[in-house]
């Protein structure tokens, strides 16, 4: 120990007469000798140590000699402990001088802004001074010592800072000044005036209430808004209507729903024709409506007798056989009809307008026998085709539900409320047990009579909306025109697939609900089309065999006869319904 203190002594006798100032390092005032006096210097351990011991007993050298030589200050030292010259201070780290080298490129820099040191800021203590700066209006200086805060230690609304002690949002002695007061609950045990929690902010007891003036222009105003925004109730159009033949009756007391025996085809058969033919030309056009013809129907079994509706608010019955003569005319729409269908026997028969009535015909007298309404337009409407439930009707309307009404009482008896769009078509299979239902939601549902809960539900991303459906004569599938301009063919058993490997193609209908039919002997599929060509296609091939221009408008509907071989009925919106054979 004592040679390393010696060598000490030795390098401090060295220095200059500045090292005098400091008595510690001085030979004379320090006897090495003497053990109080070295007591307390403690051993070097290594070379480190020491090279640290004599940095720190000497600086002044080491400058010196950095000044004298030239040598730049290290970059990385925190503290300078003389003045450094300018140049000392800019020289470059490495290499020589840049020249064009300006004194803002020369500053150290780490972001765009210049030089940002690294300080750890506690992300508690940066959140809880943001909050309270947002919330309170002051925050604590960055740059103050936490240690020595005073009442110029904060930045901001000082004075709330003072005011508050200096207390921050997550402090649970803070308290919001500007806190809704409650009205007091009063006493628990007085059930009837306790408010509780439930009691009204004290500012919401002072309502500003109108002056008269105001509150008289205020009523004539909603007045005028409730007027405006009420659906005028329309009062049922007065029904009546028109026979247009001399006698009702023939000569045996007979009436027109006779089916008559003389037209050279057995209309009482049940059975179709063993083999069906296209069409060549058109015998006959029915002419009477002034507007477009939106649905046709035969004469159940028979087909001896034709029913049309119009957008000209009438439904005719038309003669298919004989003169073809028109035979009664029933007005009782005061806007378009869109749908009818007749009850089993077919002396009855239903309409839907768009005048929001469902309405009961006799097709013998002409005598509107009830009607039905639920403010909504009924899109489709059909008789139960069950015998025992021919009282029973079923009705797609416009607010996405299928209403059943029953004819005798004429009270809504259930409702299947499933879609979600318009309902377009109604349709019964699997002998009347079931019934399918499509809808501009893009679906195909399958219900149980009677039951609200669909139990079959048909929607692919690739599907349409299917408008018109039709039930092939053998019951076993349903033809659906779908508004991508193709006829899509569903199982009416069991199961409801989609037939994939027959889709009739070539016709443009999007935007039409164009009827489809099938013929009698299952051999063809036909149907109208937007430009008012009547389509025909084979079934089994699904290839376009014949193509008519039967209408100057939309062809809407065609209808194959169901006795004969190879005659086609067809209404379009040019007014006109024509045969062809």
């Amino acid at each position: 120990m004592s040679a390393d203190v010696s060598s000490l002594v030795s390098y401090g006798s060295d220095s200059d007469s500045e090292n005098e100032s400091h008595p510690c390092t001085s030979p004379e005032k320090m006897d090495v000798t003497n053990p109080d006096a070295t007591a307390h210097l403690k051993p070097l351990q290594s070379a480190s140590t020491m090279a640290l011991a004599l940095l720190n007993s000497a600086p002044e050298v080491a400058v010196k000699e950095s000044v004298e030589t030239g040598v730049h200050l290290d970059p990385s030292i925190k503290e300078v402990t003389y003045n450094p010259s300018y140049e000392t201070m800019f020289a470059p780290e490495f290499g020589p001088e840049n020249p064009f080298q300006t004194q803002q490129m020369a500053a150290p820099r780490n972001m765009l802004s210049g030089y940002a040191e690294p300080a750890h800021v506690n992300d508690f203590m940066f959140e809880q001074q943001r909050r309270t700066f947002s919330s309170l209006g002051y925050a604590l200086d960055p740059s103050v010592d936490t240690n020595q805060i005073t009442g110029s230690s904060y930045i901001g609304a000082v004075e709330e800072a003072e005011k508050n002690q200096g207390l921050t949002v997550f402090e649970t002695a803070y308290k919001r000044t500007d806190k809704r007061k409650k009205v007091k609950g009063g006493d628990a045990g007085d059930i009837d005036n306790y408010l509780g929690p439930w009691a009204k902010y004290v500012d919401e007891q002072l309502v500003a209430k109108p002056t008269e003036d105001e509150k008289k222009e205020l009523d004539e105003y909603l007045a005028k808004r409730q007027k405006r925004g009420r659906v005028e109730e329309e009062a049922p159009a007065e029904e009546k209507s028109v026979l247009h033949i001399k006698d009702m009756f023939d000569y045996q007391g007979r009436s027109y729903l006779h089916i008559p025996q003389d037209v050279g085809v057995n209309l009482r058969s049940t059975e179709a024709p063993d083999k069906c033919y296209l069409p060549k030309k058109q015998i006959h056009a029915w002419t009477g409506h002034t507007k477009g013809v939106s649905a046709i129907r035969l004469f159940p079994l028979s087909g001896h007798l034709l029913l049309s509706s119009s957008m000209d608010c009438k439904i005719k019955l038309w003669e298919v056989y004989n003169e073809r003569r028109c035979i009664r005319t029933f007005i009782g729409h005061s806007k378009a009809v869109r749908d009818i269908c007749f009850n089993n026997s077919g002396n009855k028969f239903l309409s839907a307008g768009y005048d929001r009535y469902i309405k009961l015909w006799d097709s013998e007298t002409g005598q509107c026998i009830s009607r039905f309404t639920n403010r909504k337009v009924p899109y489709c409407v059909k008789f139960n085709p069950d015998e025992e439930k021919q009282n029973l009707l079923v009705a797609g309307m416009s607010d996405k539900k299928i209403v059943q009404w029953d004819i005798r009482t004429g009270e809504v008896v259930q409702e299947y409320d499933r879609h979600l769009g318009a309902v377009n078509t109604i349709t019964f299979v699997d002998e009347n047990r079931r019934f399918v239902s499509t809808s501009d939601d893009k679906s195909l549902r399958v219900w149980e009579w009677d039951i609200p809960v669909d139990f079959k539900y048909i929607a692919e991303p690739s599907m349409h909306s299917m408008p018109a459906v039709t039930l092939s004569p053998n019951g076993k599938w349903l033809a659906c025109q779908s508004m991508d301009n193709q006829i899509l063919i569903f199982g009416a058993q069991n199961r409801f697939r989609l037939n994939k490997k027959k889709i009739f193609k070539g016709h443009m209908v999007a935007g039409y609900a164009c009827q489809v039919d099938f013929s009698p002997d299952m051999s063809y599929v036909v149907s109208g089309d937007a430009d008012g060509k009547l389509n025909i296609w084979d079934w089994k091939t699904t290839r376009l065999y014949h193509r008519i221009k039967a209408h100057d408008k939309v062809c809407i509907s065609a209808l194959w006869h169901p006795h004969e071989t190879s005659k086609i009925i067809t209404c379009g919106w040019d007014g006109l319904i024509k045969l062809w054979d």
